[in-house]
């Protein structure tokens, strides 16, 4: 599978937020907005995100949207996310698709949290070279309580 990352459209917006309201894509990020399924806060949170310094990108699968992958937050502080629609996990579409965003931001370090269970995410991280730095306990709205999560690093 081509894998490219390219600016987020504004279609891409109704495949994101169908693959962020899929019921065991939201348990194994764990982490996400309260209610997924608040069609107003999705797109304000987007607008949002499109009007930042952010550097986020569309995944394209074979020229099809496969999901997002983004680097936020203030310098020294940054941290990188992305989610891939579930019928290609497993195929190396997040670690290629990640590797690809930090060859284009080279500000480092840069920082991931992930579920401590979700072990696909931080294999991902791990092969874009992040090593775990911390282990925090944080509130878990997908899941509706408080969980372990792992705290990553990439640096220089």
């Amino acid at each position: 599978m081509n894998i490219a990352l390219r600016a987020v459209h504004d279609s891409d917006l109704p495949v994101f937020f169908r693959q962020m309201n899929d019921p065991e894509a939201l348990r194994m990020a764990a982490f996400t907005p309260g209610d997924p399924a608040d069609r107003d806060a999705f797109e304000e949170h987007w607008r949002k995100i499109r009007a930042s310094s952010d550097v986020v990108r569309t995944v394209l699968g074979d020229g099809d949207v496969v999901g997002s992958v983004a680097v936020y937050g203030q310098p020294g502080e940054r941290e990188v996310t992305y989610w891939i629609d579930r019928a290609y996990w497993g195929r190396g579409v997040a670690t290629a698709a990640l590797r690809d965003l930090l060859a284009q931001v080279r500000d480092r370090p840069l920082y991931a949290r992930a579920a401590a269970d979700n072990t696909a995410s931080r294999r991902v991280l791990e092969k874009c070279g992040f090593e775990t730095s911390a282990r925090a306990r944080g509130f878990a709205p997908a899941r509706g309580e408080e969980i372990d999560e792992v705290v990553l690093h990439l640096a220089d």
